[in-house]
């Protein structure tokens, strides 16, 4: 198990975040990785909240990129595990945000989007100016 150093990886985490460059973003990600979150739950119809592989991370990605194009990010807290690594942060309006990134062979293998229970809807917020109506569960 190899895990990247946590301050140098959110560093470049938030910097490719925060100049929307997806691809310095999914440089850290397996090709295989599974990522959960509840607002994809809540913007991909059957996906349930589960994207799986690099392929379809970018594709999510790029769509939230699309609803949200102000968006930025500003860590509040750096945390390390085992092979582990969680990055708090706070958004573009203020909301506070969890990423859990479990590492295999240096490159995110799993990942969890976690928001305050709060915070999920401001995050939907821009969808329906989008054109894009959120899924209801």
């Amino acid at each position: 198990m190899t895990l990247p150093d946590p301050q140098a990886f959110a560093a470049q985490w938030l910097a490719a975040w925060n100049a929307h460059d997806l691809e310095a973003v999914l440089a850290h990600f397996a090709e295989d990785v599974v990522f959960t979150s509840p607002v994809a739950r809540q913007l991909l119809d059957g996906s349930d909240g589960v994207i799986l592989g690099k392929a379809a991370l970018r594709e999510y990605w790029t769509r939230g990129l699309q609803l949200i194009p102000d968006l930025r990010f500003e860590i509040v807290g750096v945390y390390a595990g085992v092979e582990a690594i969680v990055v708090q942060y706070r958004n573009q309006k203020g909301g506070l945000v969890c990423e859990v990134l479990i590492f295999r062979d240096g490159l995110v293998a799993e990942g969890h989007g976690t928001y305050l229970d709060a915070a999920i809807d401001g995050n939907l917020a821009g969808a329906g100016k989008a054109g894009i109506t959120p899924r209801s569960s």
